[in-house]
This record gives structure tokens, sequence and C-alpha cells, in this order.
């Protein structure tokens, strides 16, 4: 056997590694393109329903299970990870992720720099950042850059939960890394703490009692039922995350483009005041643009009806009167229900 013919896929990871962590990654796993370890409860979790709206769910199911669908020839999956936590609070009921520039917009050079290395080895890439048919915590998981925890997030020791995954594919051969053990022990916190009971039991979520779903992924009316469990949440929802104890040790993020903007600090009130131009001017960018201003506006009339007091009641008749339905319907919900208390 030629000299080093072992050690080449060794040092082209470690290679790939170093090049990840000047991009800002804070992790750089490889697991096998192989069938992810989850792929039949995914399979039943479609076929339940659990996916709700989501319909590229179901058209792309069989390609999210199979990377040589994908990527023909795919040997190896790239896993990356990059923490956007910006220290303890929470903004005017937005995720995290949201308060600044989109994620996708961020993470794509920083693939394609990966993609231009691998080229020059000879590998054919496929790259996405939550935006392909891979099924990404479970090959993350499968490559070591954590567990997936009861509420189906990933969670690493040394990152907590609050960060992005991004993956590529290639034909190139790199050394797997080994899987880590699963350590929430007897812990339910995040199963506690969903607002609508949309975490069914351990690694269990119904995707359509989820708030992150009901505010951003529905298009149309949020079921009237599931409305009063939203509270204040006007763009997805952190709070099985937040309550994971793992937290504690989250990394701050270096990315200074995750720091709140100013459209997050803005109260529910001026956001009922923005027109169509004012929505896009402050949320270029950002991932709250892909809601559009009825989305977000509808979001912000259901959490003023669960924390409005009078004093918002103008605001409210007036987006009653708003030409956009979806905004109407909400708004005299929300009216009707302050009116009540």
């Amino acid at each position: 056997m030629e000299p080093g013919v072992l050690t080449e896929p060794e040092a082209l990871k470690r290679g790939l590694a170093e090049l990840a962590r000047s991009l800002g990654f804070a992790l750089c796993r490889v697991a096998p393109a192989v069938e992810p370890p989850h792929a039949g409860a995914f399979r039943r979790w479609i076929a339940e329903g659990c996916a709700g709206e989501m319909a590229w769910m179901e058209r792309n199911a069989e390609r999210r299970v199979d990377p040589q669908a994908v990527l023909p020839g795919a040997r190896s999956v790239v896993v990356l990870a990059l923490p956007y936590f910006q220290g303890p609070g929470e903004i005017g009921g937005i995720a995290r992720y949201a308060w600044n520039e989109d994620y996708h917009d961020l993470i794509a050079p920083k693939l394609r720099r990966l993609d231009d290395f691998l080229q020059e080895h000879g590998g054919v890439q496929r790259s996405y950042a939550d935006t392909g048919p891979v099924l990404e915590r479970d090959f993350a998981a499968l490559a070591g850059a954590g567990w997936q925890g009861k509420s189906t997030m990933l969670i690493h020791p040394e990152l907590g939960a609050w960060f992005f995954l991004a993956e590529v594919l290639t034909t190139l051969v790199l050394p797997p890394d080994a899987p880590l053990p699963e350590r929430c022990g007897r812990c339910t916190r995040c199963l506690d703490a969903c607002p609508t009971g949309a975490l069914t039991g351990p690694h269990r979520l119904d995707a359509r009692r989820c708030i992150a779903y009901l505010t951003i992924e529905l298009k149309g009316s949020i079921p009237e039922e599931l409305r009063p469990l939203i509270g204040g949440r006007i763009y997805g929802c952190d709070a099985c995350a937040a309550a994971c104890p793992w937290n504690r040790f989250a990394q701050s993020s270096r990315e200074a483009a995750f720091a709140a903007r100013p459209g997050v600090t803005m109260g529910p009130r001026e956001l009922l005041a923005l027109d169509d131009e004012a929505f896009r001017a402050l949320f270029k960018g950002s991932p709250i643009k892909r809601i559009k201003r009825r989305g977000l506006l509808r979001n912000v009339c259901v959490a003023l009806g669960n924390t409005g007091t009078r004093e918002d009641l103008p605001a409210l008749e007036r987006a009653a009167a708003d030409p956009e339905p979806l905004i109407a319907e909400h708004a005299a919900w929300a009216v009707a229900r302050i009116r009540r208390r």
C-alpha cells in the first residue's frame, strides 16, 4: 500500500475543519452518506400528518432519507454548526434566530468557500443551510455534532441548543466522527415548557400545534383554540430551547449580524401601523420578511388579543378594517377578547 493513502482523507478533513473554524463555524463533523437513523420515524411522522401544511416535506420525503437521491455518489456528509446566541434576554416575542440578518444569506457564502476547497481536491458537493432535502438533525447527531433532545432540538454539551446547522454532501471519502451519547436523562423541562402541547412525548413533535409553525409556516388563519396559547409571541418560539439546562453552556456568537436590529424592538402597536412598503424596508434581509406583512400583523393581533389592554383597542380596530382579510379577522378576534377582559 502506498505511503500516505490512509492519512490523506484525514489530512483533507483537518484542512476542511481549519477552514470551517476560520469562517466562524464552531463545529465541523462528518457522517457517512447513508440512510439516517430516524428515516422510519420520519416516514411515520409524515404519514400521520404531523407536518401540517408543509407540503414540501412530503414531496421530498424520500430524498430526505437518501443522500444518493440528492447527490449521486455521495460518500460523506459534512455537518457544521454556527452559534447565534446573543446573551440572555428576550425581545418582542421574536425567536432569537430572527433578531437580525437571515442566516441563510449569512451561511451561503461560507458554504461556497468550503465547496471551493473540496472541489480543489476532486469533490462534487451539494450544500444546504435548512434549504434542502436533508434530515439535518439526524445527520448532525450521526456525526457527533450533538444529540437529539426530547424536544427534537439538537443539543451540544459545549454549545447548548442555540446554533444553526448546515450540511455539505460530498463525493469525497472523509473519516466519520462518532455520535455523542444522549445526556438528557430524566429531564423533561422542554416537554413541560411547550405552551401548546406540541411536544406530545420525548422526541415527538406535532408541528400543527407548534408556535413556530403557527406563526411562520401556516399561511392562513390560526386555529382559534390555539390562539390563546401563543401568548405574546409574534414570530417563532424559543420555549423548549430556553428551558434546556444545557444552554447554560451556550457560547455567544461572534457574528455581529445576529445582534438585534431596530425592527424587532418595536412595540406591537407600531408594528400594526406598518404598510407594505414600510414592512419591506424594515425587515429587508431579515427572516421575518418571509411571512410578509399579512403574516406578521396576523401574529401581532393574536399577541395583543392575549396580552393587550384597552389602550390597544384603537390600533386593533384600525387593523380590523385592513383590506387584508387575514389581518382583519385576527384583529377583530383580538378586539373581542380584550373587551371581554
